[in-house]
């Protein structure tokens, strides 16, 4: 069948993950591409060879670009005020990403996760659960593979989870069936300016839900409770505290579902929270989500049940990564906001040693902070945004005594060395986002990894 893009003209803006996902997928359809970046080739390490058919402008975004252009595919980290971004829309050429592409051609059952603590943990999961009940289960989006290189190989009696950030969703015109939003918490400001336009954002995963969808919200949080009345479809809850019609929540120390997912009515046992095997509340919260959610795309009890108690995390998140002189040192690099922070300190009883640091994302730290100050025996601030740690925790305890200022993350694990002490917790969980010094999250907890294995 022909798709609508063959034959057109494409302009791909960023040559990251996404960008050189599309570099690739669009031409197999019959695409012309353009692809801009505002780095050098050798800043990309670029080798066109590996991209036949597609042509680079590299340094810069021209307004040419624009001319005979059908379609302009934006990159998650493409600012939409780019001035080519806004003359685009000023003259109606379209605007797509990698998402939409894929939801608009995928001919199988897709779910679709968002919020802004906890997807990855939860699209996970749900993709066990899938699997568990005998489901070829493609799993991605903004995480792992871009679901568009496996396009083609998807079929109808498959399902896909696909995880969904606010930097996609902002410029998307079309919803899964099943769309789950985890929580609103402030998050990316420095990206979307306001709580107002970041939640609208997370929001677009419903608005284009048909009748016949259902959109799983979480009960606890006010930003995702307050969807209800967007939700053109029916709506399923998460929740530890209530007891919900339709959904899943806690009975006690077990985890249960309600709703579609008890046809008699009657609640039924999923496990015991005690089954789930990663730390935290938190946890507990994304695994009742993912009960939730599988259970509005037809998975049965017992495939989640069995997903829990074999569910071990993902990496960066909470993530064991050695015990040295009675010392635990965990990698939660993917805390990359305050709020997963706290998290993370919830999740210890333990006398901390709290790495912070990297790229400010202009997010409120006095809450965290008050937290930690009670919990950790010392604080240890690197990268970019070090100073203004320090800063916050003078203003908060009146002192910079309880916090250490370091360069970078090598520093940062020879200082916890030398302060923690057997029975300790050394926590990596900085706050920050990594573009100071990485590439993303993940490179950065590699490098934790390393360095702490190297100890």
């Amino acid at each position: 069948m022909r798709d609508p893009l063959q034959g057109r003209n494409v302009v791909v803006l960023g040559f990251a993950r996404q960008g050189k996902a599309l570099a690739r997928w669009l031409p197999s359809i019959g695409a012309r591409v353009v692809v801009s970046d505002m780095r050098s080739a050798e800043q990309l390490k670029l080798n066109p060879a590996e991209y036949p058919g597609v042509e680079f402008v590299l340094g810069g975004h021209p307004i040419t670009l624009l001319e005979g252009c059908d379609l302009l595919c934006i990159s998650g980290g493409v600012p939409l005020e780019l001035e080519i971004v806004q003359m685009a829309r000023r003259y109606q050429v379209p605007l797509s990403n990698d998402a939409q592409l894929f939801l608009e051609r995928c001919t199988a059952p897709v779910i679709g996760i968002t919020g802004s603590a906890g997807k990855t943990t939860t699209t996970t999961l749900v993709g066990e659960m899938f699997k568990q009940a005998g489901y070829r289960t493609w799993v991605g989006g903004n995480i792992g593979d871009v679901l568009l290189n496996v396009l083609p190989i998807i079929s109808r009696q498959d399902r896909v989870v696909m995880e969904l950030s606010s930097f996609q969703l902002e410029i998307m015109s079309i919803s899964p069936a099943v769309s789950t939003v985890l929580n609103i918490t402030p998050n990316h400001l420095d990206r979307h300016g306001t709580m107002e336009t970041y939640a609208a954002a997370k929001a677009r995963i419903l608005a284009f839900q048909g009748e016949r969808d259902v959109a799983v919200l979480g009960r606890d949080d006010e930003g995702s409770r307050s969807l209800e009345s967007a939700a053109p479809g029916s709506v399923a809850w998460f929740s530890l505290y209530e007891m919900v019609p339709d959904g899943a929540f806690l009975i006690g120390e077990r985890m249960a579902v309600s709703g579609v997912s008890s046809p008699d009515g009657e609640p039924k046992i999923v496990c015991d929270r005690s089954d789930l095997q990663v730390r935290g509340e938190h946890n507990v919260s994304n695994a009742l989500a993912a009960c939730a959610t599988a259970g509005a795309g037809g998975v049965p009890v017992e495939a989640m049940a069995a997903a829990i108690r074999d569910f071990r995390g993902v990496a960066h998140r909470l993530q064991i990564v050695r015990v040295r002189d009675g010392v635990t040192y965990i990698n939660d690099s993917i805390a990359t906001a305050p709020e997963r922070v706290t998290a993370a300190l919830r999740s210890f009883d333990e006398p901390l040693v709290l790495l912070l640091g990297g790229r400010d994302k202009k997010l409120p730290w006095e809450q965290m902070l008050l937290l930690a100050l009670g919990k950790c025996r010392h604080l240890i601030a690197f990268g970019e945004f070090g100073d203004g740690i320090v800063a916050a925790v003078k203003q908060v305890c009146g002192s910079d005594e309880p916090i250490t200022r370091v360069a970078g993350l090598d520093e940062a694990v020879q200082q916890a060395a030398k302060i923690a002490q057997a029975g300790d917790v050394v926590l990596l969980s900085p706050g920050c986002t990594s573009y100071d010094a990485y590439a993303d999250f993940a490179a950065r907890g590699e490098h934790f990894r390393t360095l702490v294995e190297a100890l």
